[in-house]
C-alpha cells in the first residue's frame, strides 16, 4: 500500500487513519500542538507545544521537538499504541505492563499525519568498521608508529582480546586498541586494562606500551592517556563516511553527563532513548 498523507486533518480523520495504520503495521508520524504526560517509574509532563510523534509497529514511540537528535520522551519496543478522541482532543497513548508505564500525548490540533508501510532495509552495511581499521593497521603498521611489528590480532588476555598486539622498534610489547569513532575516557580505561593484563604475563622489568588508535578523542581522554603513560594516534577507518568520525561512540562521553535535549522530560537520569536492543530499557 502507498503511504498516506493527511494535511490539517480533523481529530476524527486522524483517529480513523491511526487505527487503520495500527492494523496494517505501518510506521506513523503525527505533527501538531500537543501536551505530553509520562507515568511510570517516574512522572513527568510537558506543556502544550508543537512536536513530532513517531509511532513504530514494534511498539516504539518517540516525541521530538525542533532541537537535538534525542526524543524528549519515548516508549521502548513492546509497547501498545492506542488512540481516541476525548474532550475535544486527540489522545494517543503508548503503554506497557512490564514495567507499568504510559506515555500519553494529547493533541489540540494536528497539522500533518503520515503513515508508511516500511519493510526491509533493517540491516546496516557499515563502511569503515573496526575490522577495516584493523586490516589497515596490519597492512600498514607504520600508521601506529615507525618500527611497529604486528604479531597477532584478537590476542587473548585476562582482560579480554587485544585488537592488535606486537612489538615496537625497541622490541617492547605494544598493545593497540582500535576505535572507528571519536572516543572518551571509557576507551582509555579499556586500553589500560589490556596493558595491565599483558604486563602481568611478561617478566618483571618488561615495559608494555599501549596506543589508542581513533580518529579523535575528548580532552578528558587525552588527559587520562597522559596520566596512564599511554599514547594516541589519529587514524580514520578506510572509506569512512564524511563526518562520521566526529560523532562519539554511543557509550562514550567526556564525563560531563551533558545531554542533547533542551526540553527533556524527567523519567530517570538522562536516559533518553537508551535500550539494550532487547526491548528492556535502562531507566531507573
Amino acid at each position: 500500500m502507498s503511504p498516506v498523507s493527511l494535511h490539517d486533518p480533523s481529530h476524527r480523520e486522524t483517529l480513523w487513519e491511526l487505527e487503520a495504520a495500527f492494523d496494517r503495521g505501518d510506521m506513523v508520524t503525527v505533527f501538531g500542538a500537543c501536551t505530553v504526560e509520562y507515568d511510570g517509574r517516574a512522572a513527568s509532563s510537558l506543556g502544550e507545544g508543537a512536536r513530532l510523534l513517531v509511532l513504530k509497529p514494534d511498539g516504539s514511540a518517540l516525541v521530538h521537538t525542533d532541537e537535538g537528535r534525542t526524543p524528549v520522551n519515548w516508549q521502548p519496543p513492546g509497547s501498545e499504541h492506542r488512540a481516541a478522541v476525548r474532550d475535544g482532543r486527540l489522545r494517543v497513548r503508548s503503554s506497557r505492563t512490564s514495567p507499568d508505564e504510559t506515555l500519553d500525548v494529547r493533541f489540540t490540533s494536528v497539522s500533518h499525519l503520515a503513515s508508511y508501510p516500511v519493510t526491509g532495509g533493517r540491516g546496516v552495511d557499515v563502511v569503515g568498521s573496526e575490522a577495516d581499521l584493523k586490516q589497515r593497521v596490519v597492512e600498514e603498521p607504520s600508521l601506529v608508529e615507525d618500527g611497529f611489528e604486528p604479531a597477532a590480532t584478537e590476542r587473548e588476555t585476562a582482560a579480554g582480546p587485544v585488537d592488535v598486539f606486537g612489538t615496537d622498534a625497541d622490541g617492547n610489547p605494544l598493545v593497540v586498541e582500535l576505535k572507528r569513532r571519536r572516543v572518551g575516557p571509557d576507551a582509555v580505561g579499556q586500553l589500560a586494562r589490556y596493558v595491565g593484563a599483558v604486563e602481568r604475563e611478561e617478566p618483571d622489568g618488561v615495559a608494555v606500551r599501549g596506543v589508542l588508535v581513533a580518529p579523535s578523542i575528548t580532552d578528558r581522554a587525552r588527559d587520562l592517556l597522559a596520566e596512564e603513560g599511554l599514547g594516541h594516534v589519529a587514524v580514520d577507518p578506510p572509506d569512512d563516511a564524511a563526518g562520521a568520525a566526529d560523532a562519539p561512540d554511543a557509550a562514550e562521553s567526556d564525563g560531563s553527563g551533558a545531554a542533547g535535549a533542551s526540553e527533556g522530560v524527567g523519567r530517570g537520569d538522562g536516559d533518553a532513548a537508551a535500550t539494550d536492543g532487547s526491548g528492556a530499557d535502562e531507566r531507573t
